[in-house]
């Protein structure tokens, strides 16, 4: 089977990290996010871009959003020197999503479908262990040892409030890219409601169908 090129869409907690790396693992192709490689590619020269910085870098050092632009030229970057590849974090919005149609053939496009209240249970019961930075969850994953569940802390981002806005900033910015590969036919929605083993059948089932 040649190398896949996937795209996974989902809004935060709906398990994109989880599923990218089974198929990464799987099916031999590099996982690709935009922070990810924003990072490995920090010093990239953008000047022709004409841009306010003529790095990512320097975008990044001042705490400031990277432009659509250079995220774009930097995940095309990325594609390019892969052999296969499970995109995950990108597209965010409708024009990155054209763009990416102009940059490389997707075979597969899938989504992976989570209500809301699921999600803000999965978001909200996340906990930081702040010694060591591992992550467990208050009803999926707690561990063992008393001192470190007595020691686990809730992050910033992961209370209701913040998940609700984090959760609506999703659905404003990123519906319309679904509605975009839903018309062109190419996106398959996978119940993300199902245990994550039971997720990832179906996700290799429709990457296999696809390819």
């Amino acid at each position: 089977m040649a190398s896949p090129n996937v795209l996974l869409l989902g809004a935060p907690g709906a398990g994109k990290g989880t599923q990218s790396a089974r198929i990464s693992e799987q099916f031999d192709v590099e996982h690709v996010t935009t922070g990810d490689a924003l990072r490995a590619n920090k010093g990239m020269d953008i000047s022709h871009l004409d841009t306010e910085y003529d790095t990512p870098g320097e975008y990044m050092d001042q705490g400031e959003l990277v432009p659509d632009e250079v995220v774009n030229e930097i995940v095309k970057t990325a594609l390019q020197e892969a052999d296969g590849y499970v995109l995950d974090g990108y597209p965010r919005n409708l024009d990155q999503a054209e763009y990416l149609d102009e940059i490389t053939d997707l075979d597969a496009v899938l989504l992976l479908d989570v209500g809301t209240e699921e999600l803000l249970r999965r978001l909200t019961g996340r906990r930081v262990d702040p010694e060591t930075g591992d992550t467990y969850h208050t009803e999926f994953d707690m561990p063992d040892d008393e001192e470190v569940r007595e020691r686990l802390v809730q992050r910033e981002d992961d209370t209701e409030e913040t998940a609700r806005e984090r959760l609506s900033v999703f659905e404003e910015n990123t519906q319309p890219v679904v509605d975009h590969f839903e018309t062109e036919g190419t996106l398959v929605r996978i119940d993300g409601e199902q245990s994550p083993d039971e997720v990832w059948a179906d996700v290799e089932a429709a990457i296999e169908n696809a390819v």
